[in-house]
Formats: C-alpha cells, structure tokens, sequence
C-alpha cells in the first residue's frame, strides 16, 4: 500500500501562529478605532491598511492550512505570505510609535520580557471545535490585557510589536517544517503518480546509483527520448529536471 493520496488538511487552530494571529487581527482593529482618530485618517487608508495586513496575516495561515491536501506548494506560498503581511503590520506600528517620538521596548524592558514569556496551553480539537475554540481563545488573550487595556498608545503599539515578531518567527519555523517535509516527501502531484502506478500494478522505481536532480536534489530515473537515454526527475512533471547520461 502506497502513501496516502488525500493528507490531512485544516488543524490550525491547533497552531499557536494561528491565535497569535487572531489576537493580533482583533486588537489592531481595536487599536485603529481607539488611537488612529478618523479626522486624522479621513481617507482610512491607514487604518484600512493596518486592519488589511492583520487580517491577510490571519486568513492567509486558515487557506495555506485548507489547501495542505492537494498543494503542499500553496500552503507554503500562503504561510509566506502571511508572514510578509505581518511584516507589513509591523511597520506601520514602527511608524506610529516614531510619529509620536517614541522608540519600541528594549529587549531589556521589563514589560518587553513579561510579554515575551507568556506561553499559549495546547488547544485541542474536539465534536464542538468553534465554540470551544473561542472559549480557549477569550480565556487566554486575557494574559496580554494588562497591555492591551492601556490608555497609552505607546503602550499598546509596543506589545502588538511583541506579539507581531513572535508570530512571524513561529510561521519562520513552520515555512522551515513545510519546506524540509516537501524535499523529503514530495508534493501532491508526486503522490497521485505513485498512487497511479501502484493502482496499475506498477512500480515507481528508482536506480540507487542515479544521480540527484540539479533542479530539486531528488533522485533522478532513467529515461528515453529519440536523441538517447537521459536522467529525468523522478518528480516529472512536477519537476523538469535533467542530467546527461
């Protein structure tokens, strides 16, 4: 029996970048409304944008995690993308503390630290997954209150910071994950040619002395065109790759 066709997909509620993201979306949206007063922003274009890119952070880790079945591509496109769009965030929260004359926390500040230490418990999948996810959800935002509820907005700025550059070092971690699983394992189009060949009675062989593909380093089969023998990737069509015999 080959490889599973159809991988599990969704799960990321399971993710901690996932809540970080989600407590980030909610909050700027509270913050733009609090601190970025619309006589400032007549055109909302700040507020929009911020709003926007918190959101793209957040909706871009629900997508690449729904797509994980049939595009291992996608999913690390999407996690990228994520991740840039918190960049993005990240900057416009540069912008308001430098507008104001202030600077970010120092790694050193007490509250820079406090902040940097709160860890989120495992949320656990279960019959009732959207209710009891937002009751685990509620229930531990409640530890970055103390910053959130805050009248200043430096304050607050400073620990969406914090929570924005820890997000965008767990989805640096994952994109890691997914990248060395898709060397290893392939992708989705790799499986249904396996899948394929084993439903045919066909092997998908492999020569331990062929050389490694130049393009993606799997290992490469020998193939036949009308100018010769070649080494073609074992990934074709996914993978283009050749070498000279």
């Amino acid at each position: 029996m080959g490889k599973q066709l159809f991988e599990k997909c969704g799960g990321y509620r399971k993710l901690h970048s996932f809540t970080f993201a989600t407590i980030i979306h909610l909050e700027t949206i509270n913050f733009c409304k609090n601190f970025i007063p619309w006589r400032e922003d007549t055109l909302g274009k700040t507020a929009g944008q911020m709003i926007g890119a918190a959101r793209s952070g957040r909706q871009n880790i629900i997508e690449g995690s729904e797509r994980s079945a049939t595009s291992k591509e996608t999913e690390i496109k999407l996690t990228d993308v994520a991740r840039a769009s918190l960049a993005e965030l990240l900057g416009d929260y540069e912008m308001f503390l430098a507008d104001r004359g202030a600077i970010p926390w120092s790694i050193h500040d007490e509250n820079h630290r406090l902040c940097s230490a709160i860890q989120l418990p495992e949320y656990k999948n279960n019959n009732d997954q959207l209710h009891e996810y937002w009751k685990y959800y509620h229930e531990n935002k409640k530890a970055f209150e103390q910053w959130f509820k805050s009248d200043d907005p430096v304050i607050v700025a400073n620990a969406m910071i914090i929570l924005i550059q820890r997000t965008m070092a767990m989805l640096s971690a994952q994109l890691k994950r997914l990248g060395d699983d898709f060397m290893k394992n392939g992708g989705f189009r790799e499986k249904m040619y396996q899948s394929r060949c084993e439903t045919r009675g066909e092997k998908v062989q492999q020569d331990d002395n062929a050389p490694r593909c130049p393009e993606c380093e799997r290992p490469m089969k020998l193939r036949s065109s009308r100018q010769g023998e070649f080494w073609g990737c074992s990934a074709f069509p996914q993978c283009k790759g050749t070498r000279k015999v």
